[in-house]
Protein backbone atom coordinates (compact mmCIF):
# COMPACT_ATOMS: atom_id res chain seq x y z
CA UNK A 1 0.00 0.00 0.00
CA UNK A 2 1.45 3.63 -1.11
CA UNK A 3 1.98 6.34 1.54
CA UNK A 4 -1.32 8.31 2.52
CA UNK A 5 -0.98 11.72 4.33
CA UNK A 6 -2.78 12.29 6.98
CA UNK A 7 -3.36 16.17 8.64
CA UNK A 8 -2.03 17.98 5.53
CA UNK A 9 1.19 16.26 5.79
CA UNK A 10 3.50 17.22 2.75
CA UNK A 11 5.44 14.19 3.06
CA UNK A 12 6.44 10.74 5.26
CA UNK A 13 8.48 10.31 8.15
CA UNK A 14 9.64 8.58 11.00
CA UNK A 15 10.35 11.86 13.51
CA UNK A 16 6.97 11.43 15.16
CA UNK A 17 7.32 8.15 15.80
CA UNK A 18 11.02 8.38 17.18
CA UNK A 19 9.83 11.04 19.44
CA UNK A 20 7.58 8.52 21.05
CA UNK A 21 9.96 6.26 21.42
CA UNK A 22 12.52 8.99 23.30
CA UNK A 23 9.98 9.78 25.53
CA UNK A 24 8.80 6.50 26.53
CA UNK A 25 12.54 4.68 27.13
CA UNK A 26 14.98 7.87 27.79
CA UNK A 27 12.35 10.09 29.39
CA UNK A 28 13.21 12.46 27.01
CA UNK A 29 10.41 14.89 25.90
CA UNK A 30 11.44 16.69 22.60
CA UNK A 31 10.09 20.49 21.91
CA UNK A 32 8.38 21.43 19.24
CA UNK A 33 10.96 23.06 17.74
CA UNK A 34 13.09 19.84 18.73
CA UNK A 35 10.78 17.60 17.06
CA UNK A 36 10.23 19.68 13.54
CA UNK A 37 13.42 18.85 13.26
CA UNK A 38 13.44 14.91 13.95
CA UNK A 39 10.68 15.04 11.42
CA UNK A 40 12.91 16.51 9.22
CA UNK A 41 15.29 14.31 9.99
CA UNK A 42 13.68 11.33 9.16
CA UNK A 43 11.73 12.36 6.04
CA UNK A 44 10.59 9.31 3.92
CA UNK A 45 10.81 9.22 0.15
CA UNK A 46 6.75 7.79 -0.39
CA UNK A 47 8.26 6.09 -3.31
CA UNK A 48 11.19 4.30 -2.41
CA UNK A 49 10.12 4.22 1.33
CA UNK A 50 13.73 4.96 2.11
CA UNK A 51 15.30 7.40 4.31
CA UNK A 52 15.93 10.94 2.58
CA UNK A 53 18.31 12.56 5.16
CA UNK A 54 21.81 11.44 5.46
CA UNK A 55 23.56 14.34 6.69
CA UNK A 56 21.86 16.61 9.38
CA UNK A 57 23.85 19.98 10.50
CA UNK A 58 21.98 21.94 14.15
CA UNK A 59 23.78 24.98 15.15
CA UNK A 60 22.24 26.41 18.21
CA UNK A 61 23.57 29.45 20.57
CA UNK A 62 25.39 27.47 24.00
CA UNK A 63 22.42 26.04 26.16
CA UNK A 64 20.32 25.68 23.63
CA UNK A 65 19.67 21.71 24.49
CA UNK A 66 21.98 20.38 21.62
CA UNK A 67 24.14 17.75 23.43
CA UNK A 68 20.78 16.35 25.09
CA UNK A 69 19.00 16.33 22.21
CA UNK A 70 21.99 14.26 19.71
CA UNK A 71 22.48 11.82 23.02
CA UNK A 72 19.06 11.11 22.33
CA UNK A 73 19.51 10.74 18.80
CA UNK A 74 22.60 8.52 19.22
CA UNK A 75 20.60 5.92 21.27
CA UNK A 76 17.65 6.01 19.39
CA UNK A 77 20.10 5.38 15.90
CA UNK A 78 21.16 2.19 17.74
CA UNK A 79 18.36 0.62 19.21
CA UNK A 80 14.87 1.80 18.09
CA UNK A 81 12.86 1.68 14.83
CA UNK A 82 14.56 4.32 12.73
CA UNK A 83 14.66 2.14 9.30
CA UNK A 84 11.77 2.09 7.00
CA UNK A 85 10.16 -0.99 6.54
CA UNK A 86 6.70 -0.19 4.39
CA UNK A 87 3.42 1.30 5.00
CA UNK A 88 0.72 -0.09 7.20
CA UNK A 89 -2.96 -0.51 6.46
CA UNK A 90 -3.39 3.25 7.03
CA UNK A 91 -0.59 4.12 4.66
CA UNK A 92 1.30 4.74 7.46
CA UNK A 93 5.08 4.73 7.72
CA UNK A 94 6.43 1.34 9.35
CA UNK A 95 9.93 0.71 10.67
CA UNK A 96 12.97 -1.62 12.35
CA UNK A 97 15.73 -1.67 14.26
CA UNK A 98 18.87 -1.12 13.08
CA UNK A 99 20.12 -4.46 14.64
CA UNK A 100 17.07 -6.03 11.85
CA UNK A 101 19.54 -5.17 9.58
CA UNK A 102 23.20 -5.41 10.05
CA UNK A 103 24.88 -8.44 12.58
CA UNK A 104 27.76 -4.88 13.92
CA UNK A 105 26.33 -1.59 14.75
CA UNK A 106 28.64 1.51 15.86
CA UNK A 107 27.86 5.12 17.17
CA UNK A 108 30.76 6.93 17.25
CA UNK A 109 30.31 10.29 19.30
CA UNK A 110 32.80 12.25 18.41
CA UNK A 111 34.72 15.66 19.11
CA UNK A 112 38.08 17.17 18.78
CA UNK A 113 38.95 16.38 22.57
CA UNK A 114 38.03 14.47 25.51
CA UNK A 115 36.02 17.73 26.97
CA UNK A 116 34.30 18.15 24.00
CA UNK A 117 32.78 15.04 23.79
CA UNK A 118 31.76 14.77 26.90
CA UNK A 119 29.24 17.56 26.31
CA UNK A 120 27.21 14.72 24.37
CA UNK A 121 28.56 11.79 26.17
CA UNK A 122 27.24 12.83 29.48
CA UNK A 123 23.89 12.79 28.88
CA UNK A 124 23.55 10.42 26.70
CA UNK A 125 25.48 7.66 29.38
CA UNK A 126 22.86 8.98 32.15
CA UNK A 127 19.86 8.12 29.36
CA UNK A 128 21.70 4.79 28.61
CA UNK A 129 21.39 3.98 32.14
CA UNK A 130 17.23 4.28 32.93
CA UNK A 131 15.51 1.50 34.00
CA UNK A 132 13.19 1.87 31.23
CA UNK A 133 15.93 1.79 28.77
CA UNK A 134 17.39 -1.63 30.14
CA UNK A 135 14.83 -3.27 31.10
CA UNK A 136 13.62 -3.58 27.07
CA UNK A 137 16.88 -3.27 25.13
CA UNK A 138 20.11 -5.31 25.94
CA UNK A 139 22.27 -2.81 26.80
CA UNK A 140 25.63 -2.63 29.01
CA UNK A 141 26.03 1.03 29.96
CA UNK A 142 29.61 1.17 31.29
CA UNK A 143 31.83 4.76 31.63
CA UNK A 144 34.01 4.64 28.46
CA UNK A 145 31.07 2.88 26.23
CA UNK A 146 27.51 1.61 25.85
CA UNK A 147 27.64 -2.01 24.79
CA UNK A 148 24.47 -2.87 22.18
CA UNK A 149 23.77 -6.30 20.15
CA UNK A 150 26.00 -6.17 18.04
CA UNK A 151 28.63 -3.48 18.72
CA UNK A 152 28.69 -0.36 21.11
CA UNK A 153 28.06 3.39 21.30
CA UNK A 154 31.49 5.01 22.23
CA UNK A 155 33.38 8.39 22.34
CA UNK A 156 35.70 9.00 20.36
CA UNK A 157 38.14 12.26 19.77
CA UNK A 158 40.87 13.17 17.12
CA UNK A 159 43.15 12.27 19.36
CA UNK A 160 42.29 9.24 19.82
CA UNK A 161 42.70 5.77 17.68
CA UNK A 162 41.97 5.88 14.54
CA UNK A 163 38.35 6.25 13.72
CA UNK A 164 38.99 5.17 10.01
CA UNK A 165 37.19 2.17 8.69
CA UNK A 166 35.00 1.75 11.63
CA UNK A 167 32.10 -1.40 10.51
CA UNK A 168 28.45 -0.62 10.76
CA UNK A 169 28.46 3.04 11.42
CA UNK A 170 25.20 3.80 11.05
CA UNK A 171 25.19 7.24 12.64
CA UNK A 172 27.82 9.47 14.15
CA UNK A 173 27.80 12.27 16.46
CA UNK A 174 29.83 15.02 15.64
CA UNK A 175 30.05 17.58 18.16
CA UNK A 176 31.10 21.38 18.68
CA UNK A 177 32.44 21.26 14.66
CA UNK A 178 33.28 24.83 14.86
CA UNK A 179 36.52 23.50 16.80
CA UNK A 180 37.50 21.03 13.92
CA UNK A 181 40.24 22.01 12.17
CA UNK A 182 43.11 20.90 10.25
CA UNK A 183 45.44 21.70 13.25
CA UNK A 184 43.72 19.03 15.68
CA UNK A 185 43.16 16.22 13.16
CA UNK A 186 39.64 17.91 12.76
CA UNK A 187 39.01 17.68 8.74
CA UNK A 188 40.67 14.20 8.92
CA UNK A 189 38.27 12.81 11.42
CA UNK A 190 35.26 14.39 9.50
CA UNK A 191 36.50 12.76 6.29
CA UNK A 192 37.09 9.08 8.00
CA UNK A 193 33.36 9.40 9.64
CA UNK A 194 31.54 10.47 6.34
CA UNK A 195 33.48 7.47 4.73
CA UNK A 196 32.15 5.12 7.46
CA UNK A 197 28.90 6.49 6.94
CA UNK A 198 28.84 6.01 3.07
CA UNK A 199 30.23 2.50 3.29
CA UNK A 200 27.15 1.69 6.07
CA UNK A 201 24.45 3.54 4.73
CA UNK A 202 24.29 5.30 7.84
CA UNK A 203 23.92 8.99 8.95
CA UNK A 204 26.14 12.34 10.43
CA UNK A 205 24.63 14.54 12.50
CA UNK A 206 27.15 18.13 13.25
CA UNK A 207 26.14 20.15 16.24
CA UNK A 208 28.27 23.65 15.66
CA UNK A 209 28.14 26.33 17.48
CA UNK A 210 28.38 29.75 15.74
CA UNK A 211 31.21 29.19 14.01
CA UNK A 212 34.50 31.82 12.56
CA UNK A 213 34.94 32.43 9.27
CA UNK A 214 38.53 32.25 7.68
CA UNK A 215 38.85 29.17 10.32
CA UNK A 216 38.13 26.92 7.86
CA UNK A 217 36.71 24.52 10.46
CA UNK A 218 33.69 21.71 9.70
CA UNK A 219 31.31 23.86 10.43
CA UNK A 220 32.47 26.58 7.69
CA UNK A 221 32.34 24.02 5.46
CA UNK A 222 29.14 22.64 5.75
CA UNK A 223 28.13 26.33 5.72
CA UNK A 224 29.67 26.78 2.59
CA UNK A 225 28.16 23.78 1.25
CA UNK A 226 24.82 25.02 2.27
CA UNK A 227 25.31 28.09 0.42
CA UNK A 228 26.10 26.20 -2.24
CA UNK A 229 23.04 24.45 -2.57
CA UNK A 230 20.84 27.57 -1.92
CA UNK A 231 22.65 29.59 -4.90
CA UNK A 232 22.26 26.49 -7.24
CA UNK A 233 26.16 25.80 -7.51
CA UNK A 234 25.78 22.20 -5.32
CA UNK A 235 27.49 20.18 -7.82
CA UNK A 236 24.68 17.31 -7.66
CA UNK A 237 21.31 19.50 -6.46
CA UNK A 238 19.18 16.52 -6.50
CA UNK A 239 21.39 14.93 -3.61
CA UNK A 240 21.43 17.96 -2.24
CA UNK A 241 18.19 16.83 -0.57
CA UNK A 242 20.13 14.41 1.60
CA UNK A 243 21.20 17.62 3.89
CA UNK A 244 19.69 18.74 6.61
CA UNK A 245 21.00 22.19 7.30
CA UNK A 246 19.10 23.89 10.23
CA UNK A 247 20.57 26.81 11.35
CA UNK A 248 18.65 30.53 13.24
CA UNK A 249 20.59 33.30 14.52
CA UNK A 250 19.54 36.32 15.87
CA UNK A 251 18.36 38.65 13.63
CA UNK A 252 20.96 40.68 11.80
CA UNK A 253 19.81 44.19 13.63
CA UNK A 254 19.90 42.89 16.60
CA UNK A 255 21.56 45.86 19.13
CA UNK A 256 23.17 44.56 22.46
CA UNK A 257 22.97 48.26 23.60
CA UNK A 258 19.23 48.37 23.35
CA UNK A 259 17.78 46.45 26.08
CA UNK A 260 14.66 45.46 24.31
CA UNK A 261 16.36 44.14 20.81
CA UNK A 262 18.72 42.76 22.63
CA UNK A 263 16.03 40.50 24.61
CA UNK A 264 14.22 39.65 21.09
CA UNK A 265 16.98 38.47 19.41
CA UNK A 266 18.21 35.82 22.35
CA UNK A 267 14.80 34.75 22.49
CA UNK A 268 14.50 34.36 18.82
CA UNK A 269 17.94 32.56 18.60
CA UNK A 270 17.08 30.12 21.51
CA UNK A 271 13.58 29.26 20.61
CA UNK A 272 11.94 27.07 22.84
CA UNK A 273 14.55 26.91 25.23
CA UNK A 274 14.22 30.49 26.57
CA UNK A 275 12.76 30.85 29.52
CA UNK A 276 10.99 33.79 28.89
CA UNK A 277 7.71 34.19 30.62
CA UNK A 278 6.03 35.22 27.88
CA UNK A 279 7.01 31.59 26.15
CA UNK A 280 8.71 31.29 22.76
CA UNK A 281 8.69 33.85 19.46
CA UNK A 282 8.50 31.76 17.24
CA UNK A 283 5.72 29.68 17.14
CA UNK A 284 2.00 30.95 17.25
CA UNK A 285 0.56 30.20 19.95
CA UNK A 286 4.02 30.00 21.97
CA UNK A 287 5.34 27.26 23.36
CA UNK A 288 5.84 27.14 27.54
CA UNK A 289 8.85 29.05 29.20
CA UNK A 290 12.12 27.08 28.23
CA UNK A 291 15.78 26.51 30.54
CA UNK A 292 17.72 29.41 28.75
CA UNK A 293 18.33 32.02 31.11
CA UNK A 294 17.51 35.16 28.89
CA UNK A 295 18.06 37.94 31.35
CA UNK A 296 21.21 36.30 32.42
CA UNK A 297 22.82 36.39 29.16
CA UNK A 298 21.74 39.90 28.35
CA UNK A 299 23.56 40.64 31.64
CA UNK A 300 26.31 39.04 29.96
CA UNK A 301 26.62 41.61 27.29
CA UNK A 302 27.08 44.36 30.11
CA UNK A 303 30.34 43.09 31.49
CA UNK A 304 32.44 45.41 29.14
CA UNK A 305 35.52 42.74 30.17
CA UNK A 306 33.35 39.95 27.95
CA UNK A 307 34.21 39.91 24.03
CA UNK A 308 31.18 41.53 22.25
CA UNK A 309 32.17 39.00 19.43
CA UNK A 310 32.32 35.80 21.55
CA UNK A 311 28.89 36.61 22.72
CA UNK A 312 27.07 37.14 19.70
CA UNK A 313 28.33 33.77 18.20
CA UNK A 314 27.82 32.15 21.67
CA UNK A 315 24.82 33.48 22.59
CA UNK A 316 22.50 35.29 19.58
CA UNK A 317 24.25 32.36 17.12
CA UNK A 318 25.86 35.21 15.13
CA UNK A 319 28.57 34.48 12.62
CA UNK A 320 30.49 37.14 12.88
CA UNK A 321 34.24 37.61 11.79
CA UNK A 322 37.81 37.01 12.20
CA UNK A 323 39.83 39.79 14.08
CA UNK A 324 41.30 40.94 10.74
CA UNK A 325 38.00 40.91 8.69
CA UNK A 326 36.48 43.55 6.99
CA UNK A 327 33.20 42.54 7.79
CA UNK A 328 31.30 40.60 9.57
CA UNK A 329 28.25 38.63 8.35
CA UNK A 330 25.57 40.21 10.94
CA UNK A 331 26.69 44.07 9.46
CA UNK A 332 26.19 42.56 5.87
CA UNK A 333 22.94 40.25 6.66
CA UNK A 334 21.88 44.17 7.99
CA UNK A 335 21.98 45.79 4.88
CA UNK A 336 20.66 43.04 2.44
CA UNK A 337 18.19 44.93 0.01
CA UNK A 338 16.83 42.07 -2.39
CA UNK A 339 14.05 44.04 -3.86
CA UNK A 340 15.10 47.44 -4.60
CA UNK A 341 15.42 48.37 -8.72
CA UNK A 342 17.63 50.44 -10.61
CA UNK A 343 16.14 52.60 -12.96
CA UNK A 344 17.29 53.44 -16.19
CA UNK A 345 17.65 57.25 -15.13
CA UNK A 346 19.66 57.33 -11.53
CA UNK A 347 23.07 57.83 -11.38
CA UNK A 348 24.80 54.99 -11.47
CA UNK A 349 28.71 54.07 -11.01
CA UNK A 350 30.28 51.18 -12.11
CA UNK A 351 33.69 49.06 -10.60
CA UNK A 352 35.45 46.63 -12.07
CA UNK A 353 38.32 44.30 -11.45
CA UNK A 354 40.18 41.86 -13.89
CA UNK A 355 41.54 38.52 -14.05
CA UNK A 356 44.18 37.32 -16.30
CA UNK A 357 42.85 33.29 -15.33
CA UNK A 358 44.69 30.75 -14.39
CA UNK A 359 48.49 30.06 -14.58
CA UNK A 360 50.21 26.52 -16.06
CA UNK A 361 50.50 24.66 -12.23
CA UNK A 362 49.20 27.36 -10.32
CA UNK A 363 45.83 27.28 -8.61
CA UNK A 364 42.39 28.73 -8.55
CA UNK A 365 42.44 31.67 -10.73
CA UNK A 366 40.96 34.88 -9.67
CA UNK A 367 37.54 36.56 -10.25
CA UNK A 368 36.71 38.97 -12.38
CA UNK A 369 33.96 41.53 -11.25
CA UNK A 370 31.73 43.95 -12.88
CA UNK A 371 30.04 45.51 -9.74
CA UNK A 372 27.31 48.77 -10.23
CA UNK A 373 26.33 51.66 -7.09
CA UNK A 374 23.46 53.76 -6.98
CA UNK A 375 24.53 56.76 -5.87
CA UNK A 376 21.01 58.31 -5.05
CA UNK A 377 19.67 54.59 -3.23
CA UNK A 378 23.20 53.92 -1.80
CA UNK A 379 23.09 50.63 -3.01
CA UNK A 380 25.62 48.30 -4.35
CA UNK A 381 25.03 45.44 -6.67
CA UNK A 382 26.68 42.94 -9.46
CA UNK A 383 26.45 43.63 -12.83
CA UNK A 384 28.58 40.62 -13.50
CA UNK A 385 31.32 38.01 -11.80
CA UNK A 386 33.23 35.64 -14.27
CA UNK A 387 35.20 33.04 -12.17
CA UNK A 388 36.69 29.27 -12.97
CA UNK A 389 34.51 26.27 -12.92
CA UNK A 390 35.30 23.55 -10.53
CA UNK A 391 36.97 20.55 -11.99
CA UNK A 392 38.77 19.89 -15.63
CA UNK A 393 36.64 22.99 -17.33
CA UNK A 394 38.65 25.10 -15.13
CA UNK A 395 41.78 23.47 -16.72
CA UNK A 396 43.39 26.69 -19.05
CA UNK A 397 40.58 28.70 -18.05
CA UNK A 398 40.57 32.47 -19.19
CA UNK A 399 38.03 35.01 -18.44
CA UNK A 400 35.68 35.33 -21.56
CA UNK A 401 36.77 38.62 -22.71
CA UNK A 402 34.18 39.56 -25.18
CA UNK A 403 31.50 38.69 -22.59
CA UNK A 404 32.90 40.63 -20.20
CA UNK A 405 33.01 43.69 -22.70
CA UNK A 406 29.37 43.29 -23.48
CA UNK A 407 28.64 43.00 -19.95
CA UNK A 408 30.21 47.01 -19.74
CA UNK A 409 28.32 47.64 -23.06
CA UNK A 410 25.57 46.52 -21.96
CA UNK A 411 25.59 48.21 -18.60
CA UNK A 412 26.30 51.41 -20.29
CA UNK A 413 22.76 51.03 -22.10
CA UNK A 414 20.53 50.00 -18.95
CA UNK A 415 21.84 52.70 -16.72
CA UNK A 416 22.75 56.44 -16.93
CA UNK A 417 26.51 55.51 -15.82
CA UNK A 418 28.31 58.60 -14.21
CA UNK A 419 31.60 57.05 -13.19
CA UNK A 420 33.36 53.85 -13.77
CA UNK A 421 36.56 53.20 -12.13
CA UNK A 422 38.84 49.76 -12.67
CA UNK A 423 41.58 48.17 -11.86
CA UNK A 424 43.83 48.25 -15.26
CA UNK A 425 46.38 45.59 -13.50
CA UNK A 426 46.46 41.47 -14.28
CA UNK A 427 46.26 42.16 -18.53
CA UNK A 428 43.15 44.43 -18.38
CA UNK A 429 45.42 47.91 -19.08
CA UNK A 430 44.72 47.88 -22.88
CA UNK A 431 40.69 47.18 -22.36
CA UNK A 432 40.69 49.97 -19.26
CA UNK A 433 41.82 52.53 -22.43
CA UNK A 434 39.04 50.94 -24.81
CA UNK A 435 36.63 52.05 -21.97
CA UNK A 436 37.85 55.49 -21.67
CA UNK A 437 38.02 56.29 -25.04
CA UNK A 438 34.57 55.24 -25.98
CA UNK A 439 32.65 56.41 -22.65
CA UNK A 440 34.93 59.22 -21.65
CA UNK A 441 32.36 61.59 -22.65
CA UNK A 442 29.39 60.02 -20.78
CA UNK A 443 31.54 60.48 -17.43
CA UNK A 444 31.02 63.25 -15.42
CA UNK A 445 33.30 61.69 -12.52
CA UNK A 446 36.81 60.64 -13.60
CA UNK A 447 40.08 59.30 -11.68
CA UNK A 448 41.90 62.00 -13.84
CA UNK A 449 41.47 64.32 -17.22
CA UNK A 450 43.32 62.03 -19.26
CA UNK A 451 42.56 58.82 -17.51
CA UNK A 452 39.16 58.93 -16.36
CA UNK A 453 38.41 55.50 -15.64
CA UNK A 454 41.80 53.90 -14.46
CA UNK A 455 42.45 53.69 -11.27
CA UNK A 456 45.93 54.83 -9.41
CA UNK A 457 47.44 51.76 -8.08
CA UNK A 458 50.34 54.42 -6.71
CA UNK A 459 47.71 56.28 -5.15
CA UNK A 460 47.71 54.14 -1.42
CA UNK A 461 46.29 56.56 0.59
CA UNK A 462 43.24 57.03 -1.94
CA UNK A 463 42.58 53.28 -1.74
CA UNK A 464 43.02 52.61 2.22
CA UNK A 465 40.84 55.76 2.65
CA UNK A 466 37.81 54.04 0.27
CA UNK A 467 38.22 50.98 1.77
CA UNK A 468 37.86 52.58 5.45
CA UNK A 469 34.68 54.09 4.25
CA UNK A 470 32.93 51.45 2.26
CA UNK A 471 33.73 49.63 5.58
CA UNK A 472 32.01 52.22 7.99
CA UNK A 473 29.00 52.60 6.15
CA UNK A 474 28.61 48.58 6.08
CA UNK A 475 28.67 48.73 9.68
CA UNK A 476 26.80 52.35 9.80
CA UNK A 477 23.95 51.11 7.86
CA UNK A 478 24.29 53.92 5.44
CA UNK A 479 24.70 51.72 2.63
CA UNK A 480 22.78 48.72 1.35
CA UNK A 481 23.82 45.57 -1.30
CA UNK A 482 21.69 42.67 -3.01
CA UNK A 483 22.99 40.50 -1.24
CA UNK A 484 24.26 38.55 -3.88
CA UNK A 485 26.32 35.33 -3.17
CA UNK A 486 29.47 36.02 -4.67
CA UNK A 487 29.24 39.88 -3.16
CA UNK A 488 28.51 38.14 0.64
CA UNK A 489 31.21 35.85 0.08
CA UNK A 490 33.58 37.74 -1.37
CA UNK A 491 33.28 40.62 1.58
CA UNK A 492 33.41 37.62 4.23
CA UNK A 493 36.92 36.58 2.74
CA UNK A 494 38.37 39.92 2.51
CA UNK A 495 41.14 40.29 5.22
CA UNK A 496 42.66 43.73 6.18
CA UNK A 497 46.03 43.88 4.90
CA UNK A 498 47.43 46.95 7.29
CA UNK A 499 49.57 49.59 5.81
CA UNK A 500 51.29 52.88 7.01
CA UNK A 501 48.13 54.81 5.49
CA UNK A 502 45.61 52.28 6.66
CA UNK A 503 44.74 48.83 5.04
CA UNK A 504 43.59 47.21 1.84
CA UNK A 505 42.32 43.99 1.37
CA UNK A 506 43.95 40.70 1.21
CA UNK A 507 42.86 36.93 1.29
CA UNK A 508 42.78 34.60 4.65
CA UNK A 509 46.41 32.95 4.98
CA UNK A 510 44.86 29.90 5.78
CA UNK A 511 43.59 30.20 2.24
CA UNK A 512 44.98 32.56 -0.54
CA UNK A 513 44.05 30.28 -3.61
CA UNK A 514 40.59 29.47 -2.89
CA UNK A 515 38.76 32.20 -0.84
CA UNK A 516 37.88 34.79 -3.60
CA UNK A 517 38.14 38.87 -2.73
CA UNK A 518 37.99 40.37 -5.99
CA UNK A 519 33.77 41.69 -5.80
CA UNK A 520 34.92 43.47 -2.55
CA UNK A 521 37.54 45.38 -4.80
CA UNK A 522 34.84 46.23 -7.36
CA UNK A 523 33.09 47.25 -4.97
CA UNK A 524 35.23 49.87 -3.53
CA UNK A 525 35.94 51.55 -6.43
CA UNK A 526 32.04 51.52 -7.76
CA UNK A 527 31.76 53.16 -3.78
CA UNK A 528 34.49 55.47 -4.63
CA UNK A 529 32.74 56.98 -7.82
CA UNK A 530 29.85 57.02 -6.19
CA UNK A 531 31.29 59.29 -3.13
CA UNK A 532 33.13 61.24 -5.99
CA UNK A 533 29.43 61.79 -7.67
CA UNK A 534 27.79 62.49 -4.39
CA UNK A 535 30.42 65.45 -4.13
CA UNK A 536 29.76 66.77 -7.64
CA UNK A 537 26.05 66.56 -6.94
CA UNK A 538 24.84 63.74 -8.89
CA UNK A 539 22.25 62.97 -7.65
CA UNK A 540 19.12 64.15 -9.87
CA UNK A 541 17.39 61.59 -12.72
CA UNK A 542 18.36 61.89 -16.12
CA UNK A 543 15.59 63.59 -18.23
CA UNK A 544 14.68 61.61 -20.89
CA UNK A 545 14.93 63.38 -24.57
CA UNK A 546 11.44 64.86 -25.38
CA UNK A 547 10.69 65.86 -29.26
CA UNK A 548 9.90 68.78 -29.97
CA UNK A 549 7.01 69.40 -32.38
Amino acid sequence: MPWRPLDGETFPTLGYHVADQMAEFLDYVVTREQLEFLVAFYEIDPLTCRRIKTRAIIQRPRGWGKSPKLGAVGLSEALFEVVPDGWDAFGQPVARPWSDFKSIINVPVTATSDDQVQNTWAPMLEMARLDSLVNEFDVDPMDTFIGIPGGKIEPRTSSGRSIKGLPGQVAAIMDQTEEWVKGNGGLRLAQNIRNNSTKASGVTIESPNAFTPGENSVAEASARDWDLIESGKYPDLAAARQILYDHREAPADTDPSDRASLEYGLRYAYGDSSDHPDGCVIHNPPCEPGWAPIQRQMLAFLDTSNDPQVLRADFLNQITHATNSFVSQPDLKAIQALNKVISKTEPVTLGFDGSEGRKPGKGTADSTVLIGYSVTQKHLFKIGVWEQPDGPAGENWRPPVLQIEDAVRQAFKDYNVVGFYADPSAGWAGHVKTWEAEYAKRLKVRMSRDEPIRWRQKDLARTTDTFDQLESAISGRDITYDGSPELTSHFINARRDRRRSGYVLMKPEHDPDGSKIDAAWGAMFAYAAGIDALGAKLTKKKTAARRIY
